[in-house]
């Protein structure tokens, strides 16, 4: 079975994570596909307006962790620049899409797959969708242009209250403080951002990308990936987020030591 699945009617592409039974959590394989197939549509005539969604309960809960830790107790070194091998060119892809990119938040969004709803162009939720930028409980910091793009929607107060106490965004409350631009009834999340990006994709696109482009100029986010990648390193190679991964695997309350 496809970890992407790739969907083109109308001239709107839906991207959709296909790993429901690990709540669309990103493996290696599914980042480089992922990058791939964003290459592709970015580069696609016949695309004027993309989808991003989840297969099954949740949007994406970000990083697989399973194969994260398995990697690191290997002692490979992936783990390690996976931001800047993949997560960057993820959300460089994503902002410098010449074209509108609304994500369908069908279910939860956390950590990776939360940044990943953030640098959408915009953003439709289901009633039941969460937010979590649950960096921080596995001894980590923000990646995937969060540290851009979450403070841009919802002010620099609110997002540090996420990065730090890494609590639960309802749907609702993400309505009214600006993450989310609409939010439906569970299970129309794909059918309702499927409707708006059919009416971008009927738009004057070039005009879209110039917005785009102008936009995302006025908030150096190059600057903020680089920091990224040199921070996530920094924190991915502590004990604490060793100790994290292997505490979320055996299903144990971790143990911190500020190492």
């Amino acid at each position: 079975m496809p970890e992407l699945l790739v969907d083109d009617a109308d001239g709107v592409r839906t991207l959709t994570l296909n790993r429901p039974e690990s709540f669309n959590s990103f493996t290696i394989a599914l980042k480089e596909r992922f990058l791939e197939v964003l290459e592709d549509t970015s580069a696609d005539d016949s695309v004027r307006a993309v989808v991003v969604t989840g297969a099954g309960r949740a949007f994406c809960a970000g990083q697989d962790l399973k194969e994260h830790i398995a990697l690191l107790e290997a002692g490979d070194p992936a783990p390690l620049h996976t931001v800047e091998r993949h997560y960057n060119p993820m959300v460089r892809a994503i902002v410098g899409m010449p074209k509108p990119v609304v994500a369908a938040v069908n279910g939860t969004a956390a950590g990776a797959g939360a940044s990943l709803a953030y640098a959408c162009d915009l953003r439709v939720a289901a009633a039941g969708a969460k937010f979590l930028m649950a960096f921080a409980n596995v001894g980590l910091t923000a990646d995937s242009g969060a540290s851009w793009t979450l403070p841009r929607l919802i002010g620099h107060g609110r997002a540090m209250e996420m990065m730090l106490l890494a609590q639960p965004v309802g749907a609702e409350e993400a309505l009214r403080v600006g993450m989310v631009n609409r939010v439906v009834p569970d299970g129309e999340a794909l059918t309702a951002a499927l409707e708006l990006a059919a009416r971008l994709a009927a738009g004057p696109t070039t005009a879209y990308a110039k917005i785009k482009e102008a936009m995302a100029f006025s908030g150096e986010l190059a600057a903020a990936l680089d920091v990224e990648a040199r921070t996530q390193a920094e924190a991915g190679a502590t004990a604490d987020h060793r100790e994290a991964v292997a505490a979320f695997v055996a299903k144990r309350a971790p143990r911190f030591t500020g190492r």
